[in-house]
């Protein structure tokens, strides 16, 4: 039969949740590994005063590379090497100050291998994931983590599935140990991830998106309620500030104001602003994390805060502004 026809017997689903089984039997076997080696592992990576460098060749080196990012984003500054490069040049990067954390399933990779006299003369700690801890790589390592699996889900014992998942977990285990350990908090997290929604949320605040200048609606509170509509449609944020000499906050006036002055029979031409604004205004101050403002302006069903320091007005901000932000 031909490796492109299906056979009519063949099932998916059922091929899909052995693979799911088998990984979830090797998971549970790895869980006798979170031992003194793991313990050892851990507190030589908390006290490392460079980097934690991680290598792998394969399918361990994609690992790898998904361990140093985890390892980086986490609190503990790390990075991969390619083994191959490494015995061309690429060992240059590793320093005495670091920790090599190297991934190979067999424990016998030749690239690997090649690169421990260089490492033992720098002295720098090697910690091993392998599957056998008789292996070369497990023999020569300071410390052995075992990441063994009873069998691969793939069916031809080939692939390297349970296997790599085992090792994934592993590393994960031990970079989030660190972040417990270091007490990282979310905003620590957050200055390692910039541009991401966590990033915008613990980073950005209302002085960065706030509007400032000639962008903001502003109103002498001697000015008639015809100005004030001209001055929102004019700046076009549904609103205006009324302020007195020195930008003293006096009130605010939005669009509801507005609608609430036709249900009052008011003339716009002869009313003034200052009989119809909403004294005071809801305010906080340009150091405000953007997601705080939000909040506020939720819980008060509003779409429009007052930027303000000393009762100056500093700033608006605009439920608009938290869309553009991406922090809605």
């Amino acid at each position: 039969m031909s490796k492109n026809t299906l056979s009519p017997t063949f099932n998916f689903i059922t091929a899909g949740k052995q693979v799911l089984s088998i990984e979830r039997e090797g998971l549970a076997q790895l869980d006798q590994y979170i031992n003194a080696d793991f313990q050892h592992a851990c507190e030589v990576l908390f006290h490392c005063t460079g980097k934690v460098v991680v290598m792998g060749m394969g399918k361990s080196g994609h690992i790898g590379r998904k361990l140093a990012a985890t390892f980086a984003s986490t609190g503990t500054p790390a990075f991969f090497v390619h083994p191959g490069e490494a015995s061309h040049g690429d060992l240059g990067m590793v320093s005495s100050q670091d920790v090599v954390i190297a991934l190979s399933n067999s424990g016998e990779s030749n690239e690997i291998l090649a690169l421990v006299p260089g490492l033992k003369r720098l002295r720098i700690p090697l910690i091993c994931l392998t599957r056998n801890a008789d292996s070369s790589m497990g023999k020569i390592a300071e410390i052995h983590l075992c990441v063994y699996v009873p069998e691969e889900a793939c069916p031809l014992g080939l692939a390297p599935t349970a296997s790599t998942t085992a090792a994934l977990v592993m590393g994960d285990a031990l970079a989030v140990a660190l972040l417990q350990a270091r007490g990282i908090t979310a905003t620590d997290f957050a200055l390692a991830h910039p541009g991401g929604m966590l990033g915008r949320k613990l980073l950005l605040r209302v002085s960065d998106i706030m509007h400032s200048g000639d962008e903001i609606p502003l109103t002498s509170r001697t000015a008639s309620l015809r100005e004030a509509l001209i001055e929102i449609t004019r700046k076009n944020l549904g609103m205006t500030v009324i302020c007195s000499s020195n930008n003293v906050i006096d009130g605010i006036f939005t669009d509801g104001d507005l609608r609430r002055v036709f249900d009052m029979n008011i003339d716009l031409n002869q009313a003034y602003i200052a009989e119809v604004m909403t004294p005071g205004g809801v305010r906080v101050s340009p150091e405000t994390l953007a997601v705080e403002a939000l909040n506020l302006m939720q819980l008060c069903n509003i779409t429009s805060l007052l930027v303000e320091k000393n009762d100056r007005l500093l700033g608006v901000i605009h439920m608009h502004d938290m869309l553009r932000a991406g922090i809605i």
